[in-house]
């Protein structure tokens, strides 16, 4: 009887070459910060802030998935996802309308 076992080593990694971003845009980092706050930093090394108080006070996001980072252990819990921040929820921030912004001034001001 014949064997049926693949004896070649997996290759995919010569096949599919780690992706890198092109875009200047796309956040490499992101790290919570004291009241709602966020420090970010892009993949072409701009950096700055994204100051989320105001926008996370304001009653227009309650009943959102917005509303749940005002729990400071949620908001905490940010991560980067395909080059933009997201949190565990699924709550996520616009990448590029961020660089826009922080590259302009440092900081994004969610309202």
């Amino acid at each position: 009887m014949q064997s049926t076992a693949n004896t070649e080593t997996n290759r995919s990694a010569e096949v599919a070459p780690e992706i890198t971003h092109s875009v200047p845009w796309r956040v490499v980092s992101a790290t919570a910060l004291a009241d709602a706050r966020l420090r970010v930093t892009f993949v072409d090394g701009t950096s700055g802030e994204v100051d989320m108080r105001a926008f996370l006070r304001s009653p227009k996001i309650e009943g959102t998935i917005f509303e749940a980072l005002r729990d400071a252990t949620l908001f905490a819990e940010v991560q980067i996802v395909m080059g933009a921040v997201q949190w565990p929820n699924g709550a996520d921030l616009s990448p590029d309308s961020m660089y826009d912004a922080i590259r302009d001034t440092g900081t994004w001001i969610l309202d």
